[in-house]
């Protein structure tokens, strides 16, 4: 059987997504978990660039580099790749919805439905508030994480 394959879907894969993918990577490494994780956003309008500096601070601060990050679209091919696709918020989820093709078997949901007590909401984007939103963002998708390593681990 092949390693769970996991896909972090926001909107512009600098702020969110990044960190809920090296949030999950430190997460499964940790656990001696063995996993693909990647992460993508719904829109174009970074692919290719680094993540925020504002998102790279934080992730530094836990110990964490995604400076190599780089922000890609997510794809239909995305839905046949990974075993799970979790979007941030439900806008990305709808979207998500949308482009996703008849064979795609990924389990598609809302990333904070991992979460017990969190389940239909999102992870607030920082990209537009305070630093200090970042810090918020990695406790939220350092909690899915967390979740999601308790249930691949059983």
């Amino acid at each position: 059987m092949s390693a769970p394959a996991i896909l972090f879907v926001c909107l512009g894969n600098i702020c969110r997504s990044p960190l809920a993918e090296a949030a999950l990577r430190a997460q499964a490494a940790g656990a001696g978990l063995d996993l693909v994780v990647d992460s993508a956003g719904t829109g174009d309008w970074h692919v290719g660039s680094p993540p925020d500096p504002r998102a790279q601070a934080v992730a530094l601060r836990q110990g964490i580099d995604i400076a190599g990050y780089r922000g890609r679209q997510v794809h239909v091919q995305d839905f046949r790749r990974f075993t799970h696709v979790f979007a941030l918020d439900a806008d990305n989820l709808r979207d998500l919805r949308r482009i996703r093709p008849a064979d795609g078997a990924a389990n598609l949901q809302l990333l904070m439905d991992m979460v017990p007590g969190r389940e239909g909401t999102g992870v607030t984007d920082p990209y537009f508030g305070e630093d200090a939103g970042f810090d918020v963002t990695w406790a939220d998708v350092t909690a899915a994480a967390r979740a999601i390593v308790r249930r691949l681990a059983r």
